[in-house]
């Protein structure tokens, strides 16, 4: 498993923007071969999965946050960033990031999870 730790989240006004970032453990090998996908889970709603960098260079991204949203990757830093602009009230949720050998856009394919990060988008 790969110890994540997300920050970056808080409370921003609708059109706002905000930085998350899920930084793996400094001791953890091959990051850069490590898909990391970033999820989120609002009050009484199901985990959504968000945007994705499989590796290789790939983006992916639900369509909700298309245009807004753009995940990034330092493998020399063993972070992934998720810079999230034009933020609406329903982006408010916890923030989750985790990583695994493989892409996938299930939660439960995943075995390493950071802590969360509120993100709060409101006036």
């Amino acid at each position: 498993q790969v110890q994540l730790v997300e920050s970056g989240g808080g409370l921003v006004q609708p059109g706002g923007s905000l930085r998350l970032s899920c930084a793996a453990s400094a001791s953890t090998f091959g990051f850069s071969r490590y898909a990391v996908v970033w999820f989120r889970q609002a009050p009484g709603k199901e985990r959504e999965f968000v945007a994705a960098s499989p590796g290789g260079g790939s983006r992916v991204y639900t369509d909700s946050v298309k245009g807004r949203f753009t995940i990034s990757r330092d493998n020399t830093k063993n972070t992934v960033y998720l810079q999230m602009n034009t933020l609406k009230p329903e982006d408010t949720a916890v923030y989750y990031c985790a990583a695994g050998p493989r892409y996938s856009q299930k939660g439960s394919d995943f075995d390493s999870w950071g802590q969360g990060t509120q993100v709060t988008v409101s006036s």
